[in-house]
């Protein structure tokens, strides 16, 4: 046997990525108070120039816009969190590889690799640094060791939590000539219906974006 063949064997390959191997991915804390477009770039997009009476209106606005362009894109523009649950099938292969959500972000920092142990109610154990590493290059956790007393009464008795920085396309003029569209069509039009039909312009948001937005296979 060769050796490319001893190291390809089935055993060393961990689970099959179809593509990922978590059960469940919940957002647990995001930035809902830093502005994305300055209050100078949102009057003057809106003809507003110099005319501050109505920032406490567009405030919120603007958050709102950030979250949507955020979410469509699938990355973050200040900070977000998130908690990913894997189930006791994803113990499996050397070495135990936990698959972190697809992300276009630079690397995500980790705040907490733990499982749960225990009866009823569920003990939580937080495994430290020296028991898992971050693997840049397949976007994952790797566990040096896996835990071995795992609470079989809950679902996903593993889970991790990481939170993303700013990605360099908040930057990017055209992502926030997007934002400004949609800013403005939520200014103009704030009721969820209109009066008469619509049409979308050649060059609106979603060409601005599309070459942007991650494929998702």
């Amino acid at each position: 046997m060769s050796s490319i063949d001893a190291v390809m064997q089935p055993s060393q390959l961990g689970p099959t990525r179809n593509p990922f191997n978590y059960e469940r991915i919940e957002q647990i804390s995001r930035n809902v108070s830093t502005a994305w477009l300055t209050q100078t770039e949102v009057q003057n997009q809106l003809n507003l120039f110099g005319d501050n009476s109505q920032a406490d209106y567009l405030a919120p606005l603007e958050l709102a816009v950030r979250m949507a362009i955020e979410d469509y894109l699938g990355v973050s523009f200040t900070s977000v969190s998130y908690r990913v649950y894997y189930g006791a099938s994803s113990l499996y292969g050397i070495p135990v590889a936990l698959d972190l959500p697809s992300q276009v972000n630079s690397e995500p920092t980790i705040t907490k690799v733990a499982y749960y142990t225990g009866g009823t109610p569920a003990t939580e154990v937080i495994l430290t640094a020296g028991d898992w590493d971050y693997d840049p290059t397949g976007n994952r956790i790797l566990l040096v060791t896996a835990p071995t007393e795992m609470n079989m009464y809950v679902t996903n008795p593993i889970f991790v939590e990481y939170t993303l920085g700013v990605n360099p396309m908040a930057t990017y003029p055209v992502i926030k000539q997007a934002g400004l569209l949609l800013l403005t069509h939520l200014y103009n039009n704030r009721s969820e219906t209109t009066a008469r039909k619509q049409v979308k312009i050649p060059w609106g948001i979603d060409v601005l974006l599309r070459s942007y937005k991650p494929l998702v296979m």
